[in-house]
């Protein structure tokens, strides 16, 4: 549920017009509407054969040729499985982590082995794979270990188990190191040929390699679809891309994901409230993949393997309750830890700095990350919250807006750091107590060079114009096929200008719901977490995500708004259409195939004359223009 920020804290960036021509039709057989083709066309797809790999992805290649060691690894296994040994899988703690150890754990237990999950503690053990635990493990007659979603930085870890004759297959999507750690094979995708399909693939998406691998191998089908169901709540609750062979392989999985023969996916589904209704990739990750990441962060990651290779289906009753309540618990404490990090913010002063960064000692580690993107999302700042480690030292998440490169920030401070690592939009690190102050004055000197070029804001980016008139059931029939939505492919934004607020009220929660015209057609919108005014102008643009909405039986379109502003024009007698461009007033009207824009002192520009213009200024006037009269979608 995305906050939606006050008019005076959006900036909007409206799309780029297209150039005539550019629009290219999906398969002739069933077209798709011309918003949806802009939308495309914006984000690269600009040919017919592009548009029908994104409809319908090739199949996935032979992994054997894109893992050179994948036919080693499966070998291994198989000689396991036939001889009843003793495997740890060797896990994390995010849903990642946790859905690719039961991905594995349950295909080896069908499939003659006797798998042992092994997951270390966030609180007490940290990430990844460590010395103790390889020792433990080789007290229990564990001869071969297989990581997921780690491995390829755990040096001393797998030094340690090759010391004690145990092998390990690792599996990772992190960072590889040099040197690295001793290994019988490793699946990575930067191991892959350039351009594989398989680059994008997460920690689960290589566990479903393996597991598919070795159960085409050993003719096991029904292991094979326990992984895809894994492989699709995993990849989607990971955010991973949704390119290459995940996007063919959530085509396939989504669809059956309901009717999982796993007990412990249907009793969340259940409790999710989702038990008669398809899954889709939204209502995995704003449903499914919270109730298991809820448990990484504040409860025993086994409980989640358990609940998702149990065969009893009360007992997975019984741990899906258990996912339910650590949930409610996650939510509970990031309310508070948010409410919390607001009032600091607010005892500071009205002016917040550029940086945000903020400490308390009680805040728990396992949902520091998520009020750190709560925020990010509020003030469009970068973010970070620490919380106490013991022995002086404090461990931060931290969270920034697109363009602020966290990994980047926390390389510029290392020396005032014990531990960093992360990716442009997130990182963590530990600190001193003593150097935070220090730290906080660094990384506040680069948040304000990057707002000197970003702007400040919350940015409002809509990639397609519709009118009210197009938004009905078979528009968003055909939006559906654009499906699965996720990083790389998000949810469409798209904005309608010139909307009336026929009616608007503040829900109990801070919720604004409007009723909105356009023309004859009206449509209910709502502004999750409102952050505004309580009296919007009469007319705004709007910019939204389109949703149907269920209630009481009842299914209706609805606007899930990320954006408003009070509308930059509106029609005048004539056919022309007022325009505010920078503080100007202009007037600009169709003419044949292109657009005329007049100035308060009765100056004509054509579109013609405006293309071949250099300035930015008439190239941004022009632009608004084209949009304001619906030149371009």
């Amino acid at each position: 549920m995305s906050l939606l920020p006050a008019l005076h804290e959006q900036r909007w960036h409206l799309p780029a017009p297209l150039a005539p021509g550019a629009l290219q039709a999906a398969p002739a057989s069933d077209p798709l509407p011309e918003p949806l083709l802009a939308l495309l066309s914006r984000r690269g797809f600009t040919s017919p054969e592009a548009i029908a790999a994104l409809l319908d992805p090739e199949a996935a290649p032979a992994a054997g040729r894109h893992f050179p060691d994948l036919a080693k690894a499966v070998a291994r296994l198989k000689r396991a499985c036939s001889q009843g040994e003793a495997v740890a899988i060797c896990g994390d703690y995010d849903a990642d982590g946790m859905t690719s150890t039961a991905l594995l754990v349950g295909v080896l237990q069908r499939l003659g082995a006797r798998p042992i999950a092994a997951i270390p503690s966030r609180m007490d053990d940290g990430y990844g794979l460590n010395a103790a635990m390889v020792e433990k493990l080789a007290e229990q007659g564990v001869a071969l270990l297989v990581t997921v979603d780690n491995g390829v930085s755990a040096l001393e870890a797998l030094e340690r188990a090759k010391a004690l004759g145990v092998e390990a297959i690792l599996t990772d999507h992190h960072t590889i190191p040099d040197p690295l750690p001793p290994h019988l094979a490793l699946l990575h995708p930067q191991r892959t040929p350039p351009g594989s399909p398989y680059r994008g693939l997460a920690g689960v998406g290589l566990a479903y390699v393996l597991a598919a691998a070795l159960c085409q191998s050993l003719r096991h089908t029904d292991g094979q679809q326990i992984a895809l169901n894994l492989f699709c709540i995993g990849t989607i609750a990971d955010m991973a891309p949704l390119v290459g062979v995940n996007r063919r392989w959530l085509i396939d999985g989504l669809p059956e994901l309901s009717r999982s023969p796993l007990v412990g996916l249907q009793a969340l589904q259940q409790l999710a409230g989702l038990d008669e209704t398809p899954l889709d990739a939204q209502a995995v990750g704003f449903q499914i993949a919270p109730r298991i990441n809820a448990v990484g962060r504040l409860g025993d990651p086994q409980l989640v393997v358990e609940l998702l290779t149990t065969e009893d289906p009360s007992r997975a009753l019984a741990l899906a309750r258990d996912c339910e309540a650590l949930n409610r618990q996650r939510r509970d404490l990031c309310t508070a830890i948010e409410a919390e990090a607001l009032a600091l913010l607010e005892a500071d002063g009205p002016q917040c700095p550029a940086f945000l960064l903020l400490a308390q000692n009680h805040w728990h580690h396992g949902v520091i990350g998520i009020v750190a993107a709560r925020l990010v999302e509020r003030f469009g700042l970068p973010a970070a919250l620490l919380a106490g480690e013991g022995n002086g030292r404090l461990r931060a998440s931290v969270r920034a807006p697109r363009g602020f490169a966290v990994d980047g920030a926390l390389q510029q401070c290392a020396s005032l750091l014990e531990r960093f690592g992360g990716h442009p939009a997130a990182g963590g690190f530990t600190v001193r107590a003593e150097q935070v102050a220090a730290l906080h004055e660094q990384l506040n000197q680069l948040a304000q060079t990057w707002l000197q070029q970003a702007g400040h804001g919350t940015p409002v980016e809509p990639e397609a114009l519709l009118s009210f008139e197009q938004i009905n059931r078979s528009f968003y029939r055909q939006l559906q096929r654009l499906e699965p939505f996720g990083i790389g492919h998000p949810q469409p934004v798209f904005w309608s200008q010139g909307c009336q607020v026929a009616t608007q009220k503040l829900l109990r929660g801070g919720h604004l719901q409007l009723e909105l015209r356009q023309g004859e057609a009206s449509l209910r919108a709502m502004g999750w977490r409102w952050q505004g005014e309580t009296n919007l102008p009469a007319l705004l643009d709007v910019a939204y995500r389109l949703r149907l909405d269920s209630w009481q039986g009842e299914e209706r379109l609805q606007l899930e708004l990320v954006g408003l502003r009070a509308s930059a024009g509106g029609a005048v007698d004539g056919g022309e259409v007022v325009l505010q461009h920078h503080n100007r007033t202009y007037w600009c009207r169709r003419e044949g195939a292109g657009l005329v824009v007049r100035n308060a002192a009765g100056d004509e520009l054509t579109s013609a004359e405006g293309a071949s213009h250099d300035h930015p200024y008439v190239r941004g006037l022009m632009q608004d223009a084209a949009l304001a009269l619906g030149l371009v979608a």
